[in-house]
């Protein structure tokens, strides 16, 4: 249109009148190109915040930001901005062949079937951090995540304990054969709270994988990414970290 405009010296209404073109389509400027560009800025802010999210978690925190945007724009844009979660080389695992595994004994509504690990890290001097998560196998969530220097059986009986009164015994408690759960003060206060106990195969963790799978998605997201100054700033962040994976960090077992 411009052409015609320069070239015959004409206006631009009897331009578009020779080309029976309307003059509201020239003048029609699209906005789509800068909304997928603020869609784009915000995606590659929440990827840096998340490093280990997909499309799939980010187009969730994007729904729960308010963004109108449907999951295969997401993941169209995703592609063109170059966004890609680091590459995790995944090892062959065997079916858990113990009675207590999670593909032989599944929690089968809340509270039937907690599960508890150990996940070791340090603060900046060096010096050792335990952490021992407590899962709620059937909906996920993370019951208690204590962190100390040391975490002895006796510790093991207070917190559940301590869970007990607040959310009430479970049916059964899962966890490998580590010596503070095959404590003979824990076996005893377990069963006097008539709770049975799933002790996976010695070698296999994948047979208690809720408890691994939060354990990895703590490293990858906590553990990996914080320097702690001691056990104090340890235990906040850890809590954070709890507080966050309960209400905000979008789950793939309730499809959000």
């Amino acid at each position: 249109m411009e052409h015609l405009q320069k070239d015959f010296k004409v206006s631009e209404r009897r331009a578009c009148r020779v080309v029976d073109q309307p003059r509201s389509s020239q003048r029609y400027s699209s906005t789509k190109a800068e909304i997928d560009t603020a869609l784009i800025q915000r995606m590659v802010a929440l990827a840096r915040e998340n490093p280990r999210y997909g499309y799939r978690r980010v187009w969730a925190l994007l729904r729960r930001e308010g963004w109108a945007v449907n999951k295969k724009r997401v993941q169209r844009l995703w592609r063109e901005a170059d966004l890609k979660v680091p590459a995790k080389e995944r090892k062959r695992r065997r079916m858990g062949a113990s009675e207590n595994s999670i593909t032989r004994k599944q929690a089968e509504y809340p509270g039937h079937v907690w599960s508890y690990d150990f996940a070791m890290d340090a603060t900046e001097d060096g010096r050792r951090l335990k952490m021992m998560p407590i899962v709620e196998e059937y909906s996920r969530e993370c019951l208690a995540l204590e962190t100390e220097r040391s975490i002895t059986a006796e510790d093991v009986v207070e917190t559940l304990a301590r869970l007990f009164a607040e959310r009430g015994a479970p049916s059964f408690i899962r966890s490998d054969n580590g010596p503070e759960f095959i404590a003979k003060a824990v076996k005893r206060w377990l069963a006097s709270s008539g709770v049975e106990t799933l002790y996976i195969e010695p070698g296999a963790p994948w047979e208690n994988a809720y408890s691994e799978t939060f354990i990895s998605r703590m490293r990858d997201e906590l553990l990996n990414r914080e320097l702690f100054a001691n056990v104090k700033e340890a235990k906040v962040l850890a809590e954070d970290y709890r507080d966050y994976y309960n209400h905000r960090r979008p789950h793939e077992r309730w499809g959000i």
